[in-house]
């Protein structure tokens, strides 16, 4: 029970604490408003993130140039830009990196 809730914290703390690699992530296969992502979240993880968790993450990631916000009739639509899949890229060859440390972390227990 105690470490069921302890890797249910954990789990929670990791998807907040890499949200917008997640953002980048589902940009890479297709454009998505913030609603669309509080949904995607809310579905693919089982976390409601609040509204404006997300409008501020995207936000900031559009100022720093990682995605582009377009107004789509009553929607902001976000795409990612040159420098959020060159991001993206970089990202995906760490996480190899991460999953073998991982691997042989637990190769140590």
């Amino acid at each position: 029970m105690l470490v069921t809730k302890i890797a249910e914290k954990l789990r929670r703390r990791v998807i907040k604490n890499f949200m917008d690699i997640l953002v980048l992530t589902e940009l890479t296969n297709n454009p998505m408003s913030g609603y669309d992502i509080i949904s995607y979240i809310n579905k693919r993880f089982g976390i409601l993130v609040s509204s404006g968790t997300i409008y501020s993450l995207l936000y900031s990631m559009e100022r720093n140039g990682l995605i582009k916000g377009v107004q789509n009739q009553r929607k902001r639509v976000y795409t990612l830009t040159e420098k959020g899949e060159q991001n993206i890229t970089v990202i995906t060859k760490a996480n190899k990196e991460i999953q073998s440390f991982l691997r042989n972390m637990s190769a140590l227990s």
